[in-house]
């Protein structure tokens, strides 16, 4: 379990992973040490499962956000053994989920272009054994970024 300073801890560096131990203290009202000690314990806890970069999709060329759900012909545990080692080995599909409802599983993707999201569908997802079908939608716009989870 975590306390409420254990939360606010969380909340910090969600916003801003670069925090000091120096300033997670201050912010916290701890000493640098202390706040440093909290923040290795929630890691060993697996609260934090790590630290990453934001990256703005525009500047890196991909101009084309899109979700795809994956419908599956077939559940046996070789074709979803299968699936997922595809879904691992394409860098466009940046996360998956399985799903409850009518399509087994939700992807993000990120692509070049419009043809880059095609050859995706077309090339890669359509022709494997288990695909059945598939449905995209392509994000127009996002008005709420990703954000940082509750905490509290």
């Amino acid at each position: 379990m975590i306390d409420e300073v254990d939360a606010r801890l969380l909340a910090a560096v969600q916003k801003d992973a670069h925090l000091t131990a120096q300033e997670l203290g201050e912010r916290l009202h701890l000493s640098a040490s202390q706040a440093g000690r909290r923040r290795q314990r929630l890691e060993a806890e697996g609260y934090i499962q790590g630290y990453t970069a934001c990256l703005d999709p525009l500047r890196l060329g991909l101009n084309v956000q899109g979700f795809v759900q994956v419908h599956l012909s077939t559940h046996g545990p070789e074709h979803s053994r299968s699936f997922g080692l595809l879904l691992a080995s394409r860098a466009e599909i940046v996360s998956a989920w399985t799903m409850t409802g009518d399509a087994d599983y939700l992807l993000r993707v990120y692509c070049a272009d419009l043809p880059g999201l095609n050859r995706l569908i077309h090339e890669v997802l359509l022709p494997h054994p288990a695909v059945s079908r598939v449905h995209s939608q392509i994000v127009m716009d996002q008005p709420k970024r990703d954000g940082p989870l509750p905490t509290q």
